[in-house]
């Protein structure tokens, strides 16, 4: 699924062309764009319709917008974007895309919103908003019931580099796995997670404790460089399914180190990058620059026997 440069650079084009303006309609086809939404797709656009867009919110990899009808508090639209989801900013007229699920008029008859999703992984939910339990936050209506358990991103004035830290110290496992974990901190994925390693020269199965925690702080720093980097760049686009909502695609993906480049020359020692199944993903680092962790053996005392 997208990571965070890509969802924020959506968000940023929601605020442009979204924010502010109201609902007067609503289209949703099909089930499964709604299945998170337990009423169903008619009662989604039934309460949507007439609904004002007040902010567009994100946190890591997760997006929303706040929506209030006249007669309502405040709600979450929770934008699901899964593998291949799309938010396209469209002319009423233009031609139907082939797999759209969704489409939103305003009242002000200017371009519609729609919701296009090749591979429907995605999906759209309406749920309440609850106060952001993370101090800092700037996410003055809260946060959606689904996302309250999600740790604030490194971009986000919420989060605290030292407190995650020292949370990393404390745990047993791969540094890799750690960086996934979105509970901690949120918005690394796979593809960021391998080029901050590759940065940090830290092989991705590292033990958390056994790395000390200016490692770690160089780790997170990285991770949040490289994700200020690709933002610039509008993010990383493999092939057409990661747009922004004018459809175009981001270019960090010509700018990476490790993820993606097997067999290619690393770009700080020339040997060849490696790629690894791991959690059900695989991990590309340097086998120089990022050597693997020594595996520890038991050694038995005969003489105790």
């Amino acid at each position: 699924m997208p990571e965070l440069p890509e969802v924020e650079v959506v968000r940023g084009g929601l605020v442009d062309h979204v924010v502010g303006r109201r609902i007067a309609a609503a289209a949703i086809t099909g089930t499964r764009v709604a299945r998170r939404h337990e009423a169903g797709p008619l009662d989604l656009a039934a309460r949507l319709t007439d609904a004002t867009v007040l902010s567009a919110d994100r946190r890591g990899k997760y997006l929303w917008l706040v929506i209030q009808t006249p007669d309502d508090d405040p709600h979450a639209l929770v934008v699901h974007l899964g593998m291949s989801g799309q938010l396209l900013v469209e002319e009423a007229g233009a031609p139907r895309e082939k797999h759209l699920h969704a489409a939103f008029d305003f009242d002000d008859d200017g371009p519609q919103l729609r919701f296009v999703d090749q591979r429907t992984f995605g999906g759209l939910a309406l749920t309440e908003l609850v106060p952001d339990r993370w101090p800092g936050s700037t996410h003055t209506h809260g946060v959606p019931v689904p996302v309250e358990h999600i740790g604030p991103d490194p971009l986000e004035p919420a989060y605290d580099q030292p407190a995650v830290v020292r949370a990393l110290k404390r745990r047993h496992t791969a540094i890799k796995r750690a960086l996934l974990d979105q509970g901690l901190v949120s918005g690394v994925g796979n593809i960021y997670a391998d080029e901050a390693l590759w940065r940090a020269q830290v092989n991705p199965l590292r033990e958390t404790s056994a790395l000390t925690k200016p490692a770690l702080g160089r780790v997170l720093d990285h991770a949040t460089e490289v994700m200020r980097e690709a933002l610039g760049q509008g993010g990383t686009s493999f092939d057409a399914l990661y747009v922004n909502i004018n459809g175009a695609s981001g270019y960090f993906d010509r700018s990476l180190h490790a993820y993606g480049r097997e067999g290619q020359p690393c770009n700080r020692c020339g040997t060849p990058i490696r790629r690894e199944a791991f959690m059900n993903r695989s991990s590309h680092y340097c086998p120089r620059c990022q050597p693997r962790p020594r595996v520890r053996r038991a050694i038995t005392d005969l003489s105790r026997r």
